[in-house]
């Protein structure tokens, strides 16, 4: 009886052993496109991100994403095939947060028009979202972006987007096209419009006073540009920030927004 008794705990921990193994590689496999979002995006690649929150966070949606679509992973982990599936999911992810991650970049654009219009781009510290060293103006307007998509759930809009990716782009067929390519293209380029329209009523304010300080140059070539240049234009461009934040800030929603948007038409087109 009690060799009857371990050979049958035997075959059920056997059998529990053969029935949660494809479950495990399920989970895996979905946590590939989430973990290669979580890389890119932004938020939650921020190297201040420790590696546990974000491999916990990309295991709780895959789960979530297993609870409402029926994922079939590949039959053998070891395969080309395989190999060649878990390619597409780390493209496919890789793609989502690129997206969002380009609309960042704005800000950065737009503090090295403001910056060297100032004369402040010599001010740089270490960026404690990407871990290396960029323009204090940059890092004041980044943290405001981010702040302002928190605000507006941005970071669960990615989160849905990543769960209905499943739906449009479903595992085994999860190639980006060359249409949906060339929407990541042309999007890169709405960064620079948009850095540039964020930079807009500040910079237009000092390239008019830029303007003055040339003209007065002109007509008393003894006087000191950088004795009255720059602290001109460090004065104007303070008071021009602080007039302008509400309008910049308003438009930082329309850069979150254009993001939002541009990530759901790859998932949903």
């Amino acid at each position: 009886m009690a060799h009857d008794a371990r050979a049958l705990a035997g075959c059920a921990v056997l059998g529990f052993g053969l029935a949660i193994e494809p479950q495990v590689w399920a989970v895996i496999f979905v946590m590939v496109r989430i973990g290669a979002a979580f890389i890119t995006a932004p938020v939650f690649g921020a190297v201040t991100i420790p590696l546990t929150v974000r491999v916990s966070a990309a295991g709780a949606i895959a789960f979530l994403v297993l609870g409402t679509h029926r994922i079939v992973p590949p039959a053998q982990v070891f395969g080309v095939a395989t190999f060649v599936a878990v390619a597409a999911e780390a493209v496919i992810g890789l793609a989502i947060g690129f997206v969002l991650q380009t609309a960042f970049a704005a800000p950065l654009v737009a503090s090295e028009l403001v910056g060297a219009s100032m004369g402040i781009n010599f001010a740089s510290a270490m960026d404690p979202m990407n871990g290396r060293p960029s323009p204090a103006l940059g890092q004041f307007f980044t943290v405001m972006l981010t702040l302002l998509f928190l605000s507006v759930d941005g970071h669960l809009v990615l989160v849905e987007m990543l769960v209905k990716s499943y739906d449009a782009m479903p595992p085994g067929a999860a190639w980006l096209d060359a249409r949906h390519l060339k929407n990541i293209a042309l999007f890169g380029g709405y960064t620079f419009v948009a850095g540039l329209l964020l930079a807009l009523p500040v910079g237009f304010l000092l390239l008019c006073l830029n303007l003055v300080v040339g003209m007065m140059s002109r007509a008393a070539p003894s006087l000191n540009l950088f004795a009255v240049g720059l602290p001109a234009s460090l004065t104007v461009g303070v008071i021009a920030l602080a007039t302008a934040f509400p309008a910049m800030g308003d438009y930082m929603l329309v850069i979150i927004r254009e993001s939002l948007a541009a990530v759901e038409s790859l998932v949903l087109s």
